[in-house]
């Protein structure tokens, strides 16, 4: 520590060559202890195996087991609307920019990790006070002045040595998290997508439900009609009058909850879009119909999901950077290597001696050495860290091989409920076709006399019936489709070089705060991860300090 100037002992020339000597030999004692090969406690990561079949069960007919790219999947509907709408949820959906500030705060954390290679504490230190001396301590000095002023001026470092790979494995453990956090993004807009498309294909079949609702109230009221006719000419009772205005009451109450359901998928629909409540006529208007699927689709096998699915990525990225945290923990089982130095001034208001003292050379107070600490008496709280580490590091392995197992059944669900909607719809057109005919034929035998009333209206009933189930027979194929391509990791090839969040984001980010190069200047792509296309999310254990 600093002495006060005035209360240090003479020094002759001879000791001050000393702290020459010992500095140029610390020096050499550094310059030798530094390319020594640290050690690297702790495990390496090694890839999880994972439960994978070598192809999908539901994989026959129009699955195909072929791979293709998955990168657009939804223009394979051909609707402009659709197109538009992923378009504008891509850019505006406030979900996916709350991934993208993620992606930000993890590569700043990279950073955090990488600046522990270098002198953990530098400081520049100073202070001015005013000093009285108590004259009835038996420390003090009898001979300094009871009261005077003291100023100090210098700096402090101190370097705790890698020496066992505790920083390495916290810059391991960052940039797996980082690229995590990208993994995370990509899943987030992979979702994002299906859902854009499923709720549309809801949108687009309730649309239908009410258009086949609306069409059969009008048959039914023309039963109602000849039925009130023929009652009125004493041809029939009041009896098939009251049982269609019965059935008519039915259909027509449908219309309401329908149109219920509308609302709430239009209300979901601009909440994906980042949209406050107005309304989407303008961009709902390019298309009609529920979206038609092709009638075949690529499913490739499961193995390529290991690579393509970017919650797959995530769950192998998130253990490997658990893994790093036991080297970091196991690392506190072993001695730290620290250098220390300060260097700076001090001088007081003693007599002989002025505060500007704190500049000259008489003025001068340095200090510098190597240390070590080594928590030896823990009461195994080290150990035991280190088995917390480990055991979360086997539960994340666990939930990987759980996320593999669950994106196979993802695919095989959406499968089944393409493949078997697409039978049903071909049965459903083959009713609707025969309940058109017997509901023609019923009201001309009805008119005849040859049939009776409740023939006609069960009839009217079998056709709604039959036409509803088909409209959302016809949705489940496109939404099983949609669930299938979801299943499949595809749509988040579309970032490419994209930034995470929007330039008006960025522009307020750095109005706030001074974002470097963490945060690209305007106009230029997210740095990729180094030697690797910017697609992948497989970066090398230790990144060099780019951040």
């Amino acid at each position: 520590m600093p002495t006060q100037k005035g209360l240090m002992p003479p020094v002759t020339p001879a000791a001050s060559r000393r702290p020459t000597v010992a500095a140029c030999r610390l020096a050499v004692a550094v310059g030798l202890l530094l390319p020594l090969p640290a050690c690297l406690v702790g495990p390496d990561f090694q890839k999880p195996s994972a439960p994978v079949s070598e192809k999908f069960l539901k994989a026959a007919g129009p699955a195909m087991s072929e791979s293709k790219d998955y990168r657009d999947w939804w223009k394979s509907f051909n609707d402009p609307v659709l197109n538009r709408l992923i378009e504008l949820a891509y850019t505006q959906n406030l979900t996916l920019l709350s991934a993208g500030t993620r992606v930000l705060q993890a590569r700043a954390a990279l950073g955090i990790a990488i600046g522990e290679f270098y002198p953990q504490s530098q400081e520049g230190v100073g202070s001015l006070g005013y000093s009285g001396q108590s004259r009835k301590d038996p420390f003090s000095n009898p001979l300094a002045p009871r009261y005077f002023w003291r100023d100090d001026l210098g700096a402090k470092i101190a370097w705790e040595l890698d020496f066992w790979g505790k920083f390495r494995r916290g810059v391991e453990s960052a940039d797996a998290a980082y690229l995590a956090s990208i993994a995370t993004y990509d899943d987030v807009l992979v979702t994002l997508l299906g859902d854009v498309t499923t709720v549309y294909i809801g949108i687009r079949t309730t649309q239908r439900q009410l258009e086949v609702a609306r069409d059969n109230v009008v048959k039914q009221r023309k039963a109602l009609a000849i039925a009130n006719a023929r009652f009125g000419g004493g041809a029939s009772s009041k009896l098939d009058v009251y049982q269609a205005q019965n059935v008519l009451g039915q259909t027509e109450s449908a219309i309401p909850q329908l149109q219920i359901q509308l609302d709430h998928g239009l209300d979901a629909l601009r909440v994906l879009l980042g949209m406050p409540s107005e309304s989407l006529n303008a961009l709902l208007s390019g298309s009609r119909g529920i979206p038609v699927p092709p009638q075949n689709v690529a499913v490739g096998v499961p193995a390529d999901l290991l690579r393509r699915r970017p919650d797959i990525r995530a769950a192998e990225l998130a253990a490997a950077a658990q893994s790093a945290q036991i080297g970091i923990a196991e690392a506190d089982l072993y001695p730290a290597f620290s250098l220390t130095g300060s260097f700076g001034g001090a001088a007081s208001t003693v007599p002989h001696a002025t505060l500007g003292d704190v500049f000259t050379a008489k003025g001068i107070a340095f200090g510098f050495g190597p240390s070590f600490s080594w928590n030896i008496l823990n009461y195994g709280q080290i150990t035991n860290n280190v088995r917390v580490q480990d055991a979360k590091l086997q539960q994340l392995l666990v939930d990987y091989k759980n996320t593999v197992l669950n994106a196979q059944k993802e695919v095989e669900d959406g499968l089944s409920t393409f493949q078997n909607s697409q039978k049903q719809v071909a049965d459903l057109r083959r009713s609707v076709a025969a309940a058109n005919a017997a509901l023609r034929i019923a009201i001309t035998e009805y008119n005849l006399g040859t049939r009776d009333f409740t023939t006609v209206l069960t009839a009217a009933q079998n056709l709604y019936t039959a036409q509803n189930d088909l409209a959302i027979a016809a949705g489940n194929v496109s939404t099983g489709l949609t669930a299938v391509f979801r299943a499949l990791g595809g749509g988040w090839q579309i970032r490419g070089a994209n930034e995470f969040v929007p330039p008006a984001v960025q522009d307020e980010m750095r109005a706030r705060t001074d974002w470097g190069d963490v945060l690209p200047p305007a106009g230029q792509p997210q740095p990729p991860p180094p030697g690797l296309p910017s697609s992948e999310d497989i970066g090398p254990r230790v990144r060099a300090p780019q951040w």
